[in-house]
């Protein structure tokens, strides 16, 4: 009875915001989104956002899981999906690396509709006193085997104070759930991570304790360092984590995740209305998990994000007024990077007909950097 209550009261709230609205948002009657494994941070908020829409605009929305960025991807890609719901591989699908330096794949014409804002930082044992991030140096970081998601985040937080892998103690775990473990283990003194990972509670809980290193916003030499390696972060004072609150905030990065993509090819209007009725149906969803809030438009619909944005969704955040001059030329500049990486790619495959698997990756990864640093 309750949640008939709830259900029913939700839905009449959303007959008085859209019953106002003069023009809501026209979604499709069907759609077909990929997303993380159930139970993943990604596929409850896609859940969440397709119960909104379900209830506003009588959408049904499937979601189809899967836990490679492969098997999240090859449904967009083959016009089997409608939309994904991503993580760091939609940067690694446009650059064609990792996952996406085989023959067949190579960097992919994706765009961004929306991305909220999510935080990623360094953990470490209060008892190995690190201090700055400087300190890592020597210090056992954890890393997780075959992620190159968390992983180059990791690198890139490194690249920020001038060190690299080879400066670190790099031990690498499995699992994530082991790397995130071996800090209350003894086994690691610091890895890279979100901040709501389980096994952080235990390390703050432990004797160990819990410190997060600085990773100063003001520091713009810093911040460049580290978007060299992925130019996809921004600053971010975080006060939802293991031993973070209101009174302990710490300084760390901003990633996007997860992040709504679509082909580029996909029919302005229709992610103009979809990005509508995201913004529209917002206060469907809002409460539905403790970071979903972050969905708001203002801070979802603008960059820096790791793909360049879908020109419905940029006309729906100018006519918000949201959109600046700086965003666009950020995203113009994003969009150039990715025209030069996919005619480099297509010059190699052509140059190297014979090229495939590590041969062919460390061939590209070469051709890449040439490109980026041409631009």
């Amino acid at each position: 009875m309750t949640r008939t209550y709830l259900a029913n009261g939700l839905i009449s709230a959303a007959f008085v915001v859209f019953a106002g609205t003069a023009s809501a948002a026209e979604l499709p009657n069907t759609m077909t989104w990929t997303a993380y494994d159930v139970g993943a941070q990604g596929h409850s908020e896609a859940s969440a956002i397709a119960d909104a829409f379900g209830r506003a605009y009588n959408t049904r929305i499937r979601i189809q899981p899967a836990g490679s960025a492969i098997g999240r991807l090859q449904p967009l890609v083959s016009g089997r999906a409608d939309y994904a719901f991503l993580a760091t591989e939609s940067f690694f699908a446009t650059e064609g690396i990792y996952d996406f330096s085989e023959r067949r794949w190579g960097p992919q014409d994706l765009r961004a509709v929306a991305g909220r804002p999510s935080t990623f930082g360094v953990p470490s044992a209060a008892d190995a006193d690190i201090q700055s991030l400087g300190d890592l140096r020597g210090q056992r970081v954890a890393y997780v085997a075959g992620n190159p998601s968390v992983n180059v985040k990791c690198d890139a937080i490194l690249a920020f104070a001038g060190l690299s892998r080879d400066d670190v103690d790099a031990v690498m775990f499995p699992t994530h759930g082991a790397a995130m473990s071996s800090l209350v283990e003894n086994r690691a003194d610091a890895t890279c991570t979100t901040t709501t990972a389980s096994q952080l509670y235990e390390l703050e809980e432990s004797s160990r304790g819990i410190r997060w290193v600085n990773i100063p916003a003001d520091d713009e030499e810093g911040w460049a360092r580290m978007n060299q390696v992925a130019p996809v972060f921004q600053p971010f004072q975080e006060v939802i984590g293991a031993g973070l609150s209101e009174d302990s905030p710490a300084n760390m990065l901003a990633y996007r995740y997860p992040i709504i993509v679509a082909m580029a090819e996909r029919d302005e209007e229709e992610v103009y209305q979809l990005i509508k009725g995201l913004d529209e149906s917002y206060d469907l969803y809002r409460d539905a998990t403790a970071a979903i809030h972050r969905w708001a438009i203002e801070d979802a619909g603008v960059p820096p994000i790791d793909i360049p944005f879908h020109s419905g969704a940029i006309r729906y955040m100018e006519e918000k007024g949201l959109w600046s001059d700086d965003m666009q030329a950020w995203n113009d500049a994003r969009l150039a990077r990715l025209e030069a990486l996919k005619a480099a790619w297509d010059d190699v495959l052509e140059e190297e007909p014979d090229l495939a698997g590590e041969a062919l990756a460390e061939h590209w990864e070469a051709r890449r950097q040439q490109v980026l640093d041409e631009l």
